[in-house]
């Protein structure tokens, strides 16, 4: 089973970053989970949760995988199962991006899309999550990943914070992580534990994400953040929080592309903007680690389209403008 495409997943790049945020005194690191295979971190659990249940048996060769996801889960699961032969109904919303279906359906995928006329007075993920069940129920051999459950999706990332920890000798000293099932916060989290490590490590969430107790409210960036508390959360995994706006997310992503000509996600622009919130706090020396979920080429026709930025929030392109100075250093 982890021949071939999928025995790749994992030993992501651990990358210094010196540019982006300037004259800080300690280490800043980036993990670059856009580099397994299907593109983001969700590669990890997508294939953890398919193996461990196919060695307890609830999945077989005729099982139908059935899960809701905002584009990253849906596709690593949909490659897993193309490789395996198995066939996927991935639920997604209208924030799923024309790009992730074409993905899912290219990798074989069924799509079902919940549009604002299936809402009912629930918010998208919670409509996505009654669909599954619903489908669940008229899909005979069906079985549901259940990626806010689950605790195979947390346990992949115990290996996520140790390729972390085996890149700096262990000497991790603060690890930024972006929440949505909270299964890469909880695994890392978790490892650390059991580990003995000194790392602190800070949740980074979306404002309007409840997962931390915030009021529900609208948010753009898919993946980043959950209208409801997954099962995967608990109290004791993060060291603290810090809320970041879509806005940030954005100007994040822009700053990294602009200074250290990394393409990334909407999440991971929200990781840098916390990193940058908490610079204070941050011992001199230190190093500190970012977890970039994924890849931005996903994100062309929103973070990085004008018309899409400028339609949500204006005319803001001095944000991320690149300081002179780094491109005189640069030449």
């Amino acid at each position: 089973m982890d021949q071939g495409i999928l025995s790749t997943i994992g030993n992501t790049p651990l990358i210094r970053l010196d540019r982006v945020l300037r004259d800080i005194p300690f280490n800043l690191f980036a993990k670059l989970e856009g580099f397994n295979p299907g593109g983001s971190i969700k590669d990890r659990p997508a294939i953890n949760i398919i193996r461990c249940a196919m060695r307890t048996g609830a999945i077989t060769p005729q099982t139908t995988i059935i899960e809701s996801s905002s584009g990253n889960m849906g596709i690593g699961l949909a490659q897993v199962c193309a490789y395996l032969g198995l066939r996927f109904i991935c639920v997604v919303d209208h924030k799923t991006t024309k790009q992730n279906i074409r993905l899912l359906e290219t990798y074989g995928a069924e799509v079902d899309v919940i549009t604002h006329s299936h809402l009912r007075g629930r918010d998208f993920l919670e409509a996505r999550l009654d669909r599954v069940l619903e489908l669940l129920s008229k899909v005979k051999n069906s079985f549901c990943p259940n990626q806010y459950v689950n605790e195979a999706n947390s346990n992949a990332h115990h290996r996520t914070m140790s390729e972390i920890a085996m890149a700096l000798q262990g000497k991790v000293d603060y690890l930024f992580c972006a929440t949505s099932t909270c299964g890469t916060i909880r695994g890392c989290a978790e490892y650390v534990d059991e580990n003995g490590l000194a790392t602190k490590v800070y949740a980074v969430d979306a404002i309007g994400s409840v997962i931390f107790g915030s009021r529900r409210g609208n948010r753009l960036i898919p993946g980043h953040g959950a209208a409801i508390r997954p099962a995967l959360y608990r109290d004791d995994m993060a060291d603290k929080v810090v809320h970041v706006s879509d806005l940030d997310c954005v100007v994040g992503c822009r700053r990294l592309a602009s200074t250290e000509a990394v393409l990334v996600g909407g999440s991971s622009g929200a990781v840098l903007t916390a990193v940058d919130q908490t610079k204070d706090e941050i011992s001199a020396g230190a190093n500190c680690v970012m977890i970039f979920p994924d890849r931005g080429e996903r994100y062309l026709d929103t973070i990085y389209s004008e018309e899409w930025v400028a339609e949500h929030f204006g005319d803001i392109a001095h944000l991320w403008e690149t300081p002179e100075e780094l491109l005189v250093g640069a030449a």
